[in-house]
């Protein structure tokens, strides 16, 4: 279990670099149209100092919370450094959720302040902060009736001193994404961000000459550890991503060494390049000695991936034959598993002993074992303190003698490596009487290239079922004719092999093929790109039976008699 001194907390080690790299750029922000800033790390401190400076003049007790409302920008750490200095907490929001959720955050924290930042639609999100509430803008904001970040470190004086604060105070309450209901507010102490941190260094042997892209949302806790964390603690470089319009050249400017990613982007990773070049023809080029080496090598600089020394995936399973694609290319993924009440680590896998389908074993800042009923059980220094003003919730979720109770069933190997193996409350019963667990079905059928998502469905009916999400603008191309016939016939053949793999009561009855985007915007994922499956099955609900006695493998949503 990884052990910690006060000087490995995130303050300490930001005063750290401060101090020994103060002329090394720390932080790298597009600004559109090509241009980027850069911050060393004396001038990241220097303003985190003044905005310090700022909230600590408000006179608010410590410990006081003030939001951060925001895309992934350099203004977001500073922010979040100059909150800890002030000796406030800091809440993150995440920055595409709707105004009444919003509201409930600000509301449920007793947030005093919010920092509003760079947002893609801010006029849905600004009725979410109330009328009173004191907000800062920071640039690249459209929110204009607010205080200016620029003009408040104009006129502040840096904090001179340098407080610190204890392991266990209070840092953050890193709100849940939400699947279902209110999300639940998790308390977290600087000992997160210092145990996980040390944890990940022991497992990627990371140094000062690390480059990380942030991108994910910081408000979430991966972000927050895998890259926030873990480039304070070492003192590395983090560049931040403008848009998904120029998420390419902005991989490419960073060409980071350590890369994390969701499953839903690794399969659109593999389908841009598959577009590109048919996976027949791609295999037999990697296949020639020489010639294979020189493709693998292109392909990976042209994702601006070819400098990457870790590769990680976690957060949804990633289908098997994604996993070894990669692999052929050159990039061992290496899954992992970790929850908003874990500081995002629990279980990790190492580079030349990771097993496809696992998640590795337990990580050094967590212990792991299973209940008799087969659930995930952990805990550790960096799991959280508990729900904020929720004791009860707090209680439900921990057993009797410190284990949380994570609510996912899983298996693990001789070697202690961790399989998932569904969400217990994921599990739907049939109208047979059988339990089926959504997520290693997902898994298999995912597999198959053509498709970016699929959700399994199926609570009360004889079979499951699954519903197919196409990547964006594959839907007119496939509306009829020859690619459609193709389309269905190379997903039927897919659909064949998954259920050839599945028990019998397992065995999908059909696919049914949607025009829809499950995306944020429309509801249907949370802001990490986890399917909300009661949103899911409520607006597909009306078709089920339909689809279900077309006695097809594969139906459209625009007919189910394809």
């Amino acid at each position: 279990m990884t052990k910690i001194e006060p000087g490995d907390l995130p303050l300490q080690r930001a005063y750290r670099w401060e101090k020994e790299r103060a002329n090394e750029i720390f932080l790298t922000q597009p600004l559109g149209g090509g241009q980027v800033r850069d911050w060393t790390w004396a001038q990241t401190m220097d303003e985190a100092r003044r905005m310090a400076a700022h909230l600590k003049m408000q006179g608010w007790e410590p410990g006081a919370r003030v939001a951060i409302m925001s895309k992934n920008t350099s203004w977001w750490i500073m922010a979040d450094l100059a909150i800890w200095m002030a000796g406030y907490v800091s809440v993150p929001i995440y920055p595409n959720l709707v105004a009444e959720t919003v509201r409930q955050i600000l509301a449920h924290s007793d947030s005093k302040l919010c920092f509003v930042g760079k947002l893609d639609d801010w006029k849905a999100m600004q009725p979410g902060i109330p009328d009173d509430m004191p907000c800062i803008s920071t640039p690249l904001c459209d929110a204009r009736n607010f205080k200016k970040w620029d003009d408040i470190i104009k006129v502040t004086q840096p904090m001179k001193e340098s407080p610190t604060f204890a392991e266990d105070a209070m840092a953050t309450i890193i709100y849940t994404s939400g699947t279902t209901g209110m999300p639940k507010g998790a308390v977290h102490g600087f000992a997160s961000f210092a145990h996980t941190a040390k944890a990940m260094v022991n497992v990627i042997s990371s140094t000062v000459n690390e480059r990380s892209l942030s991108y994910l949302p910081l408000a979430h806790v991966a972000e927050r550890c895998l890259v926030e964390g873990h480039s304070i603690y070492v003192g590395s470089r983090i560049y931040f991503a403008e848009s998904l319009d120029t998420f390419l050249a902005d991989l490419q400017r960073a060409r980071p060494t350590f890369f994390f990613s969701v499953p839903r982007l690794w399969v659109k990773f593999q389908q841009g390049v598959l577009a590109k070049m048919p996976p027949q023809k791609l295999d037999r080029l990697m296949g020639i000695p020489i010639l294979g080496g020189i493709v693998k090598k292109k392909i990976l600089k042209q994702l601006g991936l070819d400098h990457v020394r870790f590769a990680g995936t976690g957060a949804a399973p990633l289908p098997p034959e994604v996993m070894s694609w990669y692999r052929k290319l050159g990039l061992e993924l290496l899954e992992g598993y970790g929850m908003t009440e874990q500081f995002a680590t629990a279980t990790s896998s190492r580079a030349g002993a990771s097993r496809v389908g696992y998640v590795g074993s337990a990580g050094d800042c967590c212990e792991v074992k299973l209940s008799e009923g087969g659930e995930i059980l952990t805990r550790g220094p960096a799991h959280m303190q508990g729900y904020f003003k929720e004791p009860e919730k707090t209680r439900e979720t921990m057993t009797d003698d410190g284990w949380l109770k994570t609510g996912d069933i899983g298996e693990m190997d001789e070697q202690g490596r961790l399989k998932i193996t569904g969400r217990a409350k994921e599990q739907f019963k049939t109208s047979k009487g059988k339990y089926v667990s959504p997520a290693p079905i997902e898994s298999k059928l995912g597999a198959f290239t053509k498709i970016e998502a699929c959700m399994v469905s199926g609570l009360a009916f004889p079979q499951p079922f699954a519903l197919a999400m196409l990547p964006q603008g594959s839907w007119d191309a496939l509306k009829s004719g020859e690619p459609r016939k193709q389309f269905t016939d190379d997903l039927t053949a897919h659909l064949k092999v998954v259920n050839a793999q599945l028990d019998p009561h397992e065995r999908l009855d059909f696919v049914a093929v949607v025009p829809e985007q499950w995306s944020v915007e429309s509801g249907f994922v949370t802001p990490t790109l986890k399917i909300k499956r009661n949103v899911v099955e409520k607006y597909y609900a009306g078709n089920f039976e339909t689809w279900a006695k077309a006695r097809k493998p594969v139906v459209w949503h625009d007919t189910a008699t394809t």
